[in-house]
């Protein structure tokens, strides 16, 4: 199993719009074959902070959905982003 999780830092005016904007990514992650979770969010308390969580099946499915990343405008408004990727070994299917 494969967790990315992380933050973003953008404007504060900009954060809610980009949180927004990230509503289909969402939806397509969630229905992709080997998403377990998915989830970008508003933190409740940084106006300036967006809280990432991924959970995948394994690489193959992480590497199948993910991509280019984020678009040229999404890139342009983040100010920082510290995001980890953990590989975690179970003895249970989730």
């Amino acid at each position: 199993m494969i967790i990315i999780a992380g933050r973003l830092q953008v404007d504060r005016v900009d954060r809610d719009r980009y949180v927004t904007d990230c509503v289909a990514v969402v939806q397509q992650a969630r229905t992709a074959p080997g998403c377990l979770d998915f989830a970008i969010t508003a933190d409740s308390i940084e106006p300036d902070r967006i809280n990432v969580y991924e959970r995948w099946q394994s690489d193959a499915h992480l590497a199948q959905f993910r991509g280019s990343g984020p678009d040229a405008e999404q890139s342009a408004q983040l100010r920082d982003a510290q995001v980890w990727k953990y590989r975690i070994s179970t003895t249970e299917d989730p």
